[in-house]
């Protein structure tokens, strides 16, 4: 076990018309010994690119990465104590599983053949595949050289794992499945981790934290929950969370935001977040929407069903602020007009009824709109603790 530390580090490609880009842009970050630490962002963030320095497979620009206190950035890929799990599995075709498992400790341990034997075959137990140590990677089902791949790395018993969207060729079924046994592996072996994915969903259920990347630069570390209701920017706002935050752009009038189709009132409390900033976007998530049948504060607005999305265990209702129709009575259905509302699967809504949206003061989240910073967000300190039944 170990912990890894990224100092400053940047990467630049330069293209054949000598222009640069920059890939990573003056990254720090620390994983905690142990830790299960996943990148998340769009593609094309640098994601990827930060997880090929550490490995040792892209040089670093500038800056340093460490592993316990030492550098290692002059150090070979199979001197890094680092083990990669890759996207495509990256097993050798002509080999049987169990050679695969074991070409690494071959050729990079004086460890006698009987006890790389041992030791492949207690991992493939572990993973669950020791009935598939004489078959071709040919053989196997992608969740098979998923775990035949995982249990490659586990065998060299590295100081940290690297991991590059290894679930991204699964069913959706079977990928599910994988994200449990991944973390269950990790808890059990105790090993530092950095998770590469795109898929928020991932990041969110997986990471002890996430670090949420963009354009190749670091916008947020912080533990899922925190990322969630806690965002430092619009940015983070909008990439965790499904359906995304809905934002309003307003400007503040006295103690109103005031929107092209809507005022909202805020308490002083609230109000006293802002400082001087008068253009504030306005964000709430669509489950802290209310549906309710009568208008009772001013903190309820009249609109009308546009399109209701059933997916089971909810319904997410795209509504239009009422008076928003065009002239031949249609909906209008720019983003400024409309918003969505998750509610639950059980209850009944048509498109084209009225109906009710109540958007909580205390849970809406408040950015700067030319900065995108948050100004205000919904508390953590407001979550329900479940105590333990004895």
């Amino acid at each position: 076990m170990a912990n890894l530390q990224l100092n400053d580090v940047t990467k630049t490609f330069t293209e054949d018309d000598g222009n640069e880009i920059v890939a990573v842009d003056d990254l720090s970050l620390t994983i905690e010994d142990g830790e299960f630490l996943v990148l998340v962002g769009p593609s094309g963030c640098g994601k990827s690119t930060t997880l090929r320095m550490v490995a040792g497979l892209e040089t670093v620009t500038d800056g340093t990465i460490s592993l316990e206190d030492r550098v290692i950035d002059d150090r070979q890929p199979a001197d890094r104590d680092i083990a990669m799990v890759f996207q495509s599995y990256a097993l050798y075709p002509h080999m049987t599983v169990r050679q695969n498992m074991s070409f690494g400790l071959e050729e990079s341990t004086t460890m006698p053949d009987d006890e790389i034997r041992d030791h492949v075959e207690s991992t493939a137990e572990m993973m669950g595949i020791e009935q598939l140590l004489d078959r071709t990677p040919g053989e196997l089902s992608g969740g098979q050289q998923q775990r035949v791949a995982l249990g490659r790395a586990i065998v060299r018993n590295p100081s940290v794992f690297l991991m590059d969207e290894p679930l991204s060729n699964l069913d959706a079924k079977l990928r599910s499945q994988m994200r449990t046994e991944l973390q269950r592996i990790q808890e059990d072996l105790g090993v530092t981790t950095m998770y590469v994915t795109h898929d928020q969903t991932e990041a969110m259920t997986m990471g002890d934290r996430i670090a949420i990347l963009n354009g190749g630069k670091l916008q947020q570390v912080a533990t899922p929950l925190e990322a969630y209701h806690e965002p430092a920017n619009r940015f983070v706002a909008s990439f965790i969370g499904e359906p995304s935050m809905n934002f309003f752009e307003t400007e503040l009038q006295g103690d109103r935001l005031v929107h092209d189709h809507f005022e909202y009132p805020l308490s002083e409390n609230v109000r006293s977040n802002l400082g001087d900033t008068t253009h504030v976007t306005l964000g709430i998530r669509p489950e802290d929407i209310e549906l309710v049948n009568t208008a009772e504060d001013d903190h309820d607005f009249r609109t009308v069903v546009d399109v209701v999305e059933p997916v089971g265990s909810g319904n997410n209702i795209y509504l239009a602020f009422e008076g928003t129709e065009s002239d031949s009575g249609e909906l209008e259905t720019d983003d400024s007009r409309t918003f969505v509302a998750t509610i639950g699967g059980l209850r009944q809504v048509e498109a084209g009824q009225p109906a009710i949206a109540r958007i909580p003061e205390e849970a809406v989240h408040l950015f700067d709109s030319e900065t995108g910073r948050a100004l205000r967000n919904r508390s953590l300190d407001d979550a329900e603790l479940v105590e333990p039944q004895v």
